[in-house]
């Protein structure tokens, strides 16, 4: 085992990775139903309002992707606001998981780090699934789908003097916990691989950032929605790039909740992730 599983293991250590190399849910996840308050925005009479819907999914046809949580990035700010979602994210995503929900990290462009780990070779070896769509390397912002973004995301950062924009991450944040059980990758190929693998028709966006990588990565919401799935944003679980100084002027956390609204509006519902932690009764 290399220092490298045993850190991603934790405390089960050779037991856990060994558990980790096999594809197996306990009969008790597979029969979990969670109840999502999904909130969509649709257009009434010239007025667009918020509109709530439950949705009823099955833990074992249900996955989380954990967007770019990075260790590390180029906006201060952002790494602040990123680390204070980590306890909440954490405990939505073992709860979830205890559920039978399917865990997939996409640190984008840091496979090299988990390379030889359980999660990461788990992903990499489900066997091909030829999508219904090409998977796109970015999912740019689509006119024909979707109204413009509601911010200026032209230069995001927020710090007060931004440094300049480059790669200064390695890997996903070590606080966020993961799991024997869960998959690594940053390819969508991969991911629509392994979703087809394990019957994987839901599909939960959360991480970081909203009018970025979470909507255009090739495992992010445009993504997703082509493919199919049944998708929902973590809105609670998630943060733009956005500087307060630019247009429309609101507060950052006012930024963040107008991209949610865009994305309510033309591509998915979103949700509290509490949601995802809790079965229900359907008797």
């Amino acid at each position: 085992m290399t220092r490298r599983q045993a850190l991603l293991a934790g405390a089960g250590g050779i037991a856990a990775i060994a558990a980790a190399q096999r594809l197996v849910r306990r009969p008790l996840e597979q029969g979990a139903t969670l109840r999502l308050g999904a909130r969509s925005r649709v257009e009434r009479e010239g007025t667009v309002e918020a509109v709530e819907r439950p949705l009823f999914w099955k833990g074992s046809e249900s996955a989380i992707v954990i967007c770019d949580m990075w260790d590390d990035h180029h906006c201060e700010s952002s790494v602040g606001r990123l680390e204070a979602m980590i306890p909440e994210m954490n405990r939505v995503v073992g709860g979830a998981r205890n559920l039978g929900v399917a865990i997939v990290h996409a640190p984008s462009g840091t496979m090299d780090f988990y390379a030889g780990t359980a999660q990461r070779e788990r992903m990499q070896a489900a066997p091909r699934a030829e999508p219904p769509v090409p998977i796109a390397k970015w999912c740019h912002l689509d006119p024909q789908s979707e109204g413009p973004l509601p911010i200026d995301d032209k230069d995001p950062c927020d710090d007060e003097f931004p440094s300049e924009s480059k790669r200064v991450w390695s890997r996903q944040h070590p606080a966020l916990h993961i799991a024997a059980e869960d998959g690594i990758s940053d390819d969508g190929q991969e991911i629509y691989n392994y979703f087809s693998q394990t019957g994987i028709k839901n599909v939960v966006l959360m991480g970081v950032h909203t009018n970025m990588c979470v909507l255009g990565r090739p495992f992010g919401i445009r993504q997703q929605v082509r493919l199919g799935k049944n998708v929902v944003l973590a809105r609670d679980l998630t943060d733009a790039m956005y500087d307060p100084r630019d247009p429309p002027y609101v507060s950052h956390e006012r930024g963040t909740a107008l991209v949610i609204e865009h994305i309510e509006r033309y591509w998915c519902p979103s949700i509290v992730g509490n949601d995802l932690t809790v079965a229900t009764d359907l008797t």
